[in-house]
């Protein structure tokens, strides 16, 4: 039974890396009970030191111990903890003002997604995994999942407006003909062994009607295509698809030998027992048409992640100046460490 959490990745907001910095410099007082404030808003001790408890119970789910107060890792990962905190308030207040919130039934649906994908739909086995790891339904639902819905809903607001044209998509595809060239590719099977000796002995037993299937995944040192029959799409000149371009000797044979013949071919590998069983699929040039849709898709995504790009580092400037830290508190850099400094389980 699968017992920990391999989705949860705190303080790994796609944001941190992003923001640049999560205000700072402000000269406002800073209440006993916070570690800081943005723009005159608390945030709360009680609220870090939930952080700091789930961050420690990931720590020991994959072996290692807290970092102690006082300790280099114990001060990179406050400043992480509160970086994570004053940058999640700076989202919560520009969510306000635009419309958007994370409801109790968007938080259930992604746990029901978190239930089906990882633990086979028990909700039972997901509970045990939280315990297992010291980890409360609570404490998953304000440190990781509201903030990482959060974040996805302001993505999918401030990138709405993004559209790709037919024009621009034609202009892309104007200017990268080459890259949607298809080459020639054909359908081959092949046996790899390690020896010519052994690779003779396996031809003979094909013209004498043996079975190519049989043989591959009795003698093929090639697993993946052992497992289907010694079954593989090759392409000449560059990969196209499924089709994989192959090393010298080989790609020379299997465009050379005609549909069904037999060949012996000696390649870095070893000896191949190689067979074509298709003809040569012409190479051609994809229309737009064809790849229009793709080119499309491609180009909003980058335009959505510029866009997202653009929004956080603006929400970062009109925060300088805005965040005050409590003694103690404040981060050691201005930019977030990488996530992965606070271990997360993966399995």
């Amino acid at each position: 039974m699968k017992t920990r959490l391999p989705f949860l990745l705190l303080l790994s907001l796609a944001l941190v890396v992003v923001l640049a910095a999560c205000g700072g410099g402000g000269s406002g007082s800073v209440p006993n009970s916070a570690i800081a404030t943005v723009d005159g808003t608390p945030v709360s001790k009680a609220t870090f030191a939930g952080l700091m408890t789930v961050a420690c119970a990931r720590y020991k789910a994959s072996g290692q111990a807290c970092p102690k107060v006082g300790t280099t890792n114990y001060d990179q990962l406050r400043s992480q903890a509160v970086t994570f905190l004053v940058q999640e308030d700076e989202l919560q207040q520009q969510a306000k003002k635009l419309g958007v919130s994370v409801t109790q039934q968007d938080v259930d649906k992604q746990i029901d997604t978190i239930v089906k994908t990882y633990y086979k739909g028990s909700k039972a086995k997901f509970l045990a995994a939280l315990k297992k790891d010291d980890i409360s339904l609570d404490e998953l639902e304000q440190y990781n999942l509201r903030p990482n819905l959060l974040s996805q809903k302001l993505e999918a607001k401030v990138t709405s407006s993004v559209n790709v044209s037919q024009a621009a998509a034609l202009k892309y595809y104007t200017q990268n003909k080459a890259a949607f060239k298809t080459p020639e590719t054909r359908e081959v099977r092949h046996i790899l062994v390690k020896n010519k000796s052994l690779a003779e002995n396996i031809e003979t037993q094909l013209k004498n009607g043996a079975s190519f299937a049989v043989l591959a995944k009795k003698y093929s040192k090639d697993p993946s295509s052992a497992a289907q029959g010694g079954k593989l799409c090759v392409a000449h000149g560059g990969a196209s698809g499924a089709c994989q371009q192959t090393v010298a000797p080989f790609d020379k044979a299997a465009f050379s030998l005609k549909t069904n013949q037999l060949g012996l071919v000696h390649s870095v590998y070893g000896w191949h027992v190689l067979q074509p069983v298709s003809a040569v699929h012409p190479a051609h040039a994809q229309t737009f048409k064809e790849v229009a849709p793709q080119i499309k898709a491609n180009l909003s995504q980058q335009q959505k992640t510029l866009a997202w790009q653009n929004w956080l580092q603006k929400l970062a400037k009109d925060y300088k100046g805005k965040v005050s830290y409590q003694n103690g508190y404040q981060p050691t850099t201005t930019t977030a460490p990488p996530a992965q400094t606070v271990p997360t389980t993966t399995g």
